[in-house]
């Protein structure tokens, strides 16, 4: 959408629609997995994990660090990543008020 166009939204409306837009790619939906099996902060080699380019898993997590989802720390020469747990709640509150104010019409 363009930008002259997103001032026809709310807010919440612009940012629930980046969130969706970031999360609407498997690779990076692959990796927030990985981040929540390890239930740590990994350092990991991504790589190995999605067999993806390492050139497209920073891509991914460029990406996702831009919406605040993960956090990433330099350890030595490695990067370290983690999810942001204050921004994952706050996402999955504004998913849950989005999808729970839906109440179902008696037709249709």
């Amino acid at each position: 959408m363009g930008l002259t166009k997103s001032n026809l939204f709310t807010q919440e409306q612009n940012e629930l629609a980046a969130i969706a837009r970031v999360l609407a790619h498997p690779a990076r939906i692959a990796i927030l997995q990985h981040l929540i099996k390890a239930n740590a902060c990994i350092n990991s080699d991504l790589v190995n994990e999605l067999g993806l380019a390492q050139a497209t898993i920073s891509q991914h997590l460029k990406e996702l660090k831009a919406i605040g989802l993960i956090s990433g720390t330099i350890e030595g020469v490695s990067m370290s990543y983690c999810i942001n747990a204050d921004r994952w709640n706050n996402i999955k509150e504004s998913l849950a008020s989005l999808f729970d104010n839906y109440n179902p019409p008696t037709c249709c």
